[in-house]
């Protein structure tokens, strides 16, 4: 399973059994409170805060994909989300949004660690769209495979500004909190919703801003893509076009969502074209990975908050023809039973937050 860390001073503070993952999203910050109970990992408390600015503008976000964090409205929602839940521990898992990282897949001959790690800086040259001094770089062996009678190493090489890094543990410290980890959310999302699981799986992640394109095999992030079409694009194509105030919007998106039928099927007319372009994509990233790879995508899982868009697992199903399913982060967790009639809906939403915490658990 994947361990890649972009602080690498995590030792054994987490030795108490007590993790708290924290998911900051382009429009919200999430928060799971997790503890190891008799080996297992268990939900004590979570917290889902939304900036709802984002509703009249969209570019009033908590990030932006030009990797600007808004840093005090960062700090004001997590020193919140501590109050509400009067978080005991201050050692923190964090994820960084996909937009913030680049990876790529790259297939070397098969040679020894140490060679690997000998010859991944030259490698990073060719691919890092930065120079090499101005990130931090990490890798991780993620599968091998026969080609021409040879055998290749296939390795997932992830890079991110060190700045960024920089950036986030301030935001932390101010907040009150020690980030103990950080991790690209493709990797917590790999490690919740497919684990060690062989069947090959394409996982599209809907947030509010932007939709994550993940495949992913055996535990191993294989690829990773991202458009900028997602849930807040759907409700401000239904505020134009039935004329009303984007609250209203984001409240029919929520209860009609594609299913709408008589009366209230404009509402899904109005939302197609948007979906459409979403699922194109990931045909696109399944279709490319396929012809490279030689693998076949099995399955899609679909995660995020805009998972639970009513009509939308239907649909994907019949334009993609593919196994489509709803992510179930929390299947393996407890939890207090006054929770399971949100188990569904939280399975997607805090799917990021939940892998971020298994990693330590």
């Amino acid at each position: 399973m994947f361990n890649l860390s972009f602080l690498k001073d995590i030792g054994s503070i987490f030795s108490s059994g007590d993790v708290l993952g924290v998911d900051i999203g382009t429009a919200s910050v999430k928060a799971v409170e997790v503890t190891r109970k008799k080996g297992l990992a268990y939900l004590n408390n979570y917290g889902i805060l939304n900036n709802y600015g984002h509703f009249d503008r969209l570019n009033e976000v908590i990030q932006t994909s030009t990797m600007k964090i808004f840093d005090k409205e960062a700090v004001k929602l997590l020193q919140l989300l501590k109050k509400e839940l009067k978080i005991k521990t201050k050692n923190v898992v964090a994820s960084l949004p996909l937009f913030s990282a680049f990876s790529t897949l790259i297939e070397m001959p098969d040679i020894s660690d140490q060679e690997v790690a000998n010859t991944i800086q030259f490698k990073a040259r060719q691919y890092v769209p930065m120079p090499l001094s101005e990130v931090t770089l990490d890798w991780m062996m993620v599968g091998k495979r026969e080609k021409d009678g040879r055998v290749f190493r296939q390795i997932l090489l992830v890079s991110v500004p060190t700045e960024k890094i920089k950036q986030y543990k301030e935001i932390f410290k101010s907040a009150g909190f020690n980030l103990a980890a950080l991790e690209v959310e493709s990797l917590s999302n790999v490690r919740a919703l497919v684990g060690g699981d062989m069947t090959t799986t394409m996982i599209i992640d809907v947030g509010s801003h932007s939709t994550g394109i993940l495949v992913a095999k055996g535990g191993f992030l294989k690829s990773s893509n991202q458009i900028d079409y997602a849930g807040s694009h759907l409700t401000h194509a239904l505020s134009k076009g039935l004329n009303i105030n984007l609250r209203r919007a984001e409240e029919l998106k929520k209860q009609k969502g594609l299913t709408g039928t008589g009366g209230d099927y404009e509402l899904s007319t109005i939302m197609f074209p948007f979906v459409d372009v979403i699922i194109k994509e990931s045909i696109r990233v399944r279709n490319e990975y396929e012809k490279d790879q030689e693998d076949k995508v099995e399955r899609v899982i679909l995660t995020g908050g805009g998972a639970n868009l009513p009509g939308l697992l239907e649909y994907v199903r019949s334009q993609t023809g593919v196994v489509t399913v709803k992510g179930s982060a929390l299947s393996g967790f407890g939890f207090r039973d006054d929770m399971t009639p949100l188990v569904p809906e939280l399975g997607t939403v805090l799917s990021v937050a939940l892998g971020l915490s298994l990693r330590e658990i």
